[in-house]
């Protein structure tokens, strides 16, 4: 396998590893012509104000990218996999993302 593949969960083998934070900065510094310290600060903020608006109750929409919106999951009955004990997880909240139209139909060029 060579150093840039990677295997996935299903055991296939991906052309490529996930980008880091650090590249992902370092492209973005490069696009908004910004030094690199910049672009961590402008993508730190995005990623606070999305949090923000997920913890108010509010789904944050943009346009080209997809979706963030919390859903609520009911209180139910689990099983821990290794002692087969079941038990009742509570309620709780988790983050969903709908990709946009847009991205779908570019990766599938």
């Amino acid at each position: 396998m060579e150093v840039n593949q990677a295997l996935n969960f299903k055991g296939e083998i991906n052309v490529q590893k996930p980008i880091t934070k650090s590249e992902f900065v370092a492209q973005l510094a490069e696009e908004i012509q910004e030094n690199k310290s910049t672009a961590a600060h402008a993508l730190d903020t995005v990623v606070l104000i999305i949090s923000k608006e997920l913890e108010a109750g509010r789904d944050v929409t943009l346009p080209g990218i997809g979706k963030f919106k919390i859903q609520q999951r009911p209180e139910r009955i689990v099983r821990n996999p290794r002692t087969m004990e079941q038990f009742k997880k509570p309620a709780d909240k988790v983050v969903k993302v709908t990709v946009a139209k847009a991205l779908q139909d570019k990766v599938n060029q």
